[in-house]
């Protein structure tokens, strides 16, 4: 059985992609918690329902669209951070640093609490009357809180196949196998294929087969430098194919990879060479490493061309947390393609070269001083992500200095949908300037919005309408190029900001708050969890390895999804907390209580409660506490304070008291944090291990050029920026700006284009496919051509075929799982000893025919039936054994296998006639073609799907798998006739080996 369920994402212009796969025995497993630029929280609604009935949880892609809503669900969705996650290494890697780049550029992100929350929670909201102007904000998770969700993550490598572990509250996964597989879009993107049972389906949403500069294509044909024609085996044939419709409505670009390229590298160049500015914006974490890489080895090369306007242009990426994203990448190299992989080996031979060929002091400053008469800068110099002119800037007021300097410049800016990061505050600034240009490098859709809502997309309803006219620039290799005009139009922006609660909003978020706290406890109360401290979650972990997934208490399977309801259970459980709420394990926590009535109780419940505490270690033993082997004189004072009270972690909590010298609170080594640039860089949202090379970057870049000398002190930052601590409620500021500047498009989203996927979906011959991630047209669209193509291979009829075809709407189920029936039978002993085992690519194959019969119960079974029922009830009174007990035994018989046994004497002749011999095994000719090849034989192949052995014989596979050998050759000389027939014997045994041939007998 296979249910699949989209909860985000199909038939629509967001994209955003949840998707909720459920197969045999209640297995749940989540791909992906996505969200789109709204971050609205209703959209999350259907997610966090299914939240407790979850497996696991899979991510595919360190993008927005599929990993934007990771944090805010692990902070304020119950459970969901206890459900094992199984990702990439580059996928937890970028994706923490988008999400500390989201939650510190826009309080959009932050959770906006519901209307229909606080009139429940609050009884004066109704009395107030502010509706739906108050929009009342959660803390956001702090940087810390995202490190430590994605450090919850398990990495995956590809093609690995691995059997993760179920979460507390899930049915046992029964042998369920998940694998990961390159997908081609972005740096461990993820092709997921998940086996459990009979059911094989492949979770393929956001791929890209063509190769890129940074990234390989797909895993379908084998990955890079494969060159296979056939998808390879593991995905091939799966029982259900998930795949996304985007772009299955646009063509290939013709030239491929390199003609795009160069239509970028032109757009730039007819703008910086009039003195303009051009605005790129980008994602923070996964298409951007593509563009910087392009980008800067651009630069590179032109570097050497005298006259070429890209000398004089700056080059620049601005994202808060770029620096952590290209430490990551630079690190990942053996994610991406070969190529990268051998220009970083090559610069580090050429700078191994550079070392040992050295000159003395005084000749390199000669150098420095004298640039044109030393060695030029080459395409070649540094490694593949060693920038040489590309500066990055996480700074507000760096790109402030930036844009006050009027020479030309290309600038990368996150994020793509222009509502959050740099772009929206550089594009304010360059608005005016009809020089200028934006430079957008995916489409976004086809919805139709207002304006001042989105201004990504409304810029994209602008080219497409092209009202203003169109500019059309000449490349340097005499390309016309299109740009729009914007021709003075308004553009409404809309900023998000967070302002502090006061009055009676700040009642009604502290009602609020203490109806969540209420309801928490509840959840504690019930056995369900609550807020854990970080100590209790690891004791948690640390103890469920001794406890069976099987024995789960099953009063504690529903889960209360109202918030009244549950509240109102809480209340009648506090009067009798022990006995309703607690279960067995009051004989632990409640005092003067000995007893417990064990009747009619299942799993943990029938046992004496017994609480382990583990001690905790790692790899190598059990975890060492220096302080607890210091000498007495040691322990006296370090640092001024006893290491036996001031652990590693340990803060002033309120109300302790604290030494007279001590201000402040301490820091993990016992010292007293500063005020000084530590407490700064925690208000503009960066922690110190994620600052970009330890400002490495920040010195190449003062020295790199003389118009980029933006990198001022920390003492002098002045971005003024101070955002509420405490409770604080979401407002907009709009604007409207006039703007001249002009819109070009090249194609830069990496994604599957519509020749990819009408090639790639037939051979992967999935039995049944299921459309999602796409518009209504291009999902309606690719699906009638799938069906199309069905229909001319006479494969199927016209209902088969549209009944193998689904394109389920958001919240729609569609049953896709394998049309087969599997019954359970028992082999007789005699039975066993004949049957004669065939192997077939690793797989034991026979045929089986013998007789049928139902398995008949023992003759003492009544009897034991009715000794154990005397047994259970002799404590309470003696009961004799009724006719009631009868049918009970036969129930049980009848559950029993049925028993397949050897055919009678009198049955084997009448059905040897009937029995054929089977060949069981698909050959492939390209294995056939090597197999005669390295036995002395001459085979290539001629024409589509025949293979010529010998100039004589010909080996044809149909499309319904049948091999069909013909020989020519009739009219040989007798001297080679029996040449013809010793290679015609050849390749039908080289047939048959591949096959296992299999009597019916």
């Amino acid at each position: 059985m296979f249910n699949f369920t989209p909860l985000l994402g199909a038939q629509s212009t967001s994209p955003a992609s949840q998707s909720l796969l459920e197969f045999e025995g209640g297995i749940k497993v989540l791909v992906d918690v996505g969200w789109d630029e709204g971050f609205d929280v209703s959209k999350l609604k259907s997610l966090e329902r299914h939240t407790p009935t979850l497996s696991i949880v899979l991510l595919t892609h360190a993008t927005s669209a599929h990993i934007a809503a990771f944090a805010h669900c692990c902070k304020h969705i119950p459970l969901f951070s206890q459900i094992p996650i199984y990702a990439t290494n580059p996928v937890i890697s970028l994706g923490r640093t988008l999400l500390q780049d989201l939650y510190s550029s826009t309080p959009l992100a932050s959770t906006v609490i519901p209307e229909t929350s606080l009139s429940e929670a609050s009884y004066s909201y109704s009395a107030t009357g502010l509706g739906h102007s108050l929009k009342l904000l959660l803390q956001p998770p702090t940087l810390d809180e995202i490190a430590s969700y994605f450090s919850l993550i398990n990495p995956l490598k590809y093609s690995q196949p691995h059997q993760p572990l179920p979460s507390s509250f899930s049915p046992p996964l029964n042998g369920l196998t998940i694998t990961a597989y390159n997908a081609g879009h972005t740096l461990g993107g993820t092709i997921w294929h998940i086996q459990s049972g009979m059911e094989s389906v492949v979770y393929a949403v956001d791929w890209n087969q063509v190769r890129e500069n940074v990234l390989s294509g797909a895993a379908w044909l084998g990955g890079s430098g494969a060159g296979g024609a056939e998808v390879i085996e593991q995905l091939r044939k799966p029982t259900a194919l998930i795949c996304s419709t985007k772009g299955a409505e646009k063509n290939p670009l013709v030239g491929g990879r390199s003609k795009r390229d160069d239509l970028l590298l032109e757009m730039i160049r007819t703008s910086i060479s009039k003195g303009g500015t051009v605005l790129i914006p980008t994602d923070t974490s996964t298409r951007v490493l593509e563009l910087a890489y392009l980008l800067d080895h651009a630069w590179r090369r032109e570097a050497t061309n005298q006259g070429s306007p890209f000398q004089s242009a700056g080059l620049y990426l601005a994202s808060r947390n770029v620096g952590a994203t290209m430490r990551y990448a630079s690190s990942m190299l053996e994610w991406m393609d070969e190529n990268v992989v051998k220009e970083f080996e090559a610069s580090a031979t050429n700078s191994s070269n550079r070392q040992h060929n050295r000159t003395d002091s005084k000749q390199m400053r000669n150098n420095q001083e004298n640039p044109n008469k030393g060695s030029k800068p080459t395409e070649n110099a540094g490694g593949p992500f060693d920038f040489t002119n590309l500066k990055l800037i996480e700074r507000k007021f760096q790109v402030e200095k930036i844009l006050a300097n009027k020479t030309a410049k290309v600038i990368l800016a996150s994020d793509t949908s222009m509502e959050w990061g740099f772009s929206k505050d550089i594009l304010r600034h360059i608005a005016s300037e009809p020089a200028n240009l934006i430079l957008l490098t995916q489409d976004y859709g086809v919805e139709n919005v207002t304006d001042g809502q989105d201004v990504g997309r409304t810029i994209w309803e602008w080219y497409r309408e092209r009202r203003d006219g169109v500019a059309m620039e000449i490349g340097s290799d005499g390309q016309r190029l299109e740009q729009v005009h914007t021709g003075g139009r308004n553009l409404t922006i809309s900023e998000a900001r967070r302002t502090a609660l006061e009055g009676k909003e700040l009642l009604i978020y502290q009602q609020y708050l203490a109806t969540q706290r209420q309801f928490q406890t509840t959840l504690q109360t019930n056995g369900g969890p609550g807020l854990e401290t970080s100590n209790d979650a690891i004791d948690e972990t640390s103890s469920t390895s001794s406890s069976s997934s099987d024995q789960s208490d099953p009063e504690r399977q529903g889960k209360a999804l109202n918030l009244s309801t549950t509240l109102a259970h809480g209340n009648r459980n506090k009067l009798n907390p022990a006995k309703q709420s607690v279960g067995v394990n009051a004989l632990l926590h409640q005092p003067n209580l000995y007893d417990y009535d064990v009747r009619s109780k299942k799993g943990r419940e029938a046992m004496f409660p017994f609480t382990t505490k583990r001690r905790r270690g790692d790899d190598f033993g059990e975890l060492i506490r220096p302080e607890e082997y210091l000498r007495a004189e040691e322990r006296d004072e370090v640092d001024g304070q006893d290491m036996r009270g001031a652990g590693p972690g340990k803060e002033t909590r309120m109300g302790q008291k604290r030494k007279w010298e001590d201000p402040g609170q301490s820091n993990g080594n016992g010292r007293r944090s500063s005020t000084g640039a530590a407490k700064r860089r925690r208000v503009e949202g960066l922690s110190r291990e994620d600052e970009p090379f330890g400002g490495t970057i920040r010195e190449k870049d003062s020295n790199s050029n003389d118009h980029t000398q933006n990198e001022v002190s920390e003492d002098s930052d002045s971005e003024g920026e101070e955002l509420p601590l405490g409770p604080s409620k979401l407002t907009f500021e709009i604007t409207t700006v006039q703007v001249n500047f002009r819109i070009a498009y090249v194609d830069f989203a990496g994604i599957h284009d519509q020749r990819s996927l009408s090639m790639l979906i037939p051979l992967i011959q999935p039995r049944k496919v299921i459309f999602v991630g796409g518009t209504v047209s291009e999902t309606l669209w690719l699906a009638e051509d799938y069906r199309k193509k069905l229909r001319s291979k006479s494969i199927q009829s016209d209902e088969q075929a549209t009944n193998d075809i689904f394109c389920p709407m958001i919240g729609e189920t569609v049953t896709a799982s394998m049309d087969t029936n599997a019954w359970t039978v028992k082999l007789s002993e005699a039975l066993v000893r004949r049957l004669h085992w065939q192997k077939v690519r690793g797989l034991g194959v026979v045929t089986l025919m013998g007789r049928l019969a139902a398995t008949v119960a023992p003759d003492n079974l009544l009897l034991e039936v009715s000794k154990s029922k005397r047994q259970k009830f002799l404590k309470e009174e003696v009961q004799t054994p009724t006719s009631e007990d009868v049918p009970m035994a036969s129930e049980q018989a009848s559950e029993a296998p049925p028993t397949l046994d050897v055919l009678p004497a009198s049955m084997v002749a009448a059905t040897r006639s009937v029995a054929q011999p089977l060949h069981v095994g698909d050959l492939r000719l390209a294995d056939l073609r090597k197999l005669l090849q390295s036995v002395g034989h001459m085979a290539e192949f001629r024409g589509e799907g025949t293979l010529l052995v010998d100039d004589l014989i010909a080996v044809r596979k149909t499309s319904t798998g049948r091999i069909e050998v013909e020989s020519g050759g009739l009219q040989l000389p007798v001297t080679m006739m029996r040449d013809h027939q010793d290679s015609f014997q050849a390749v039908k045994r080289k047939i048959y080996d591949g096959l296992a041939v299999i009597a019916g007998g």
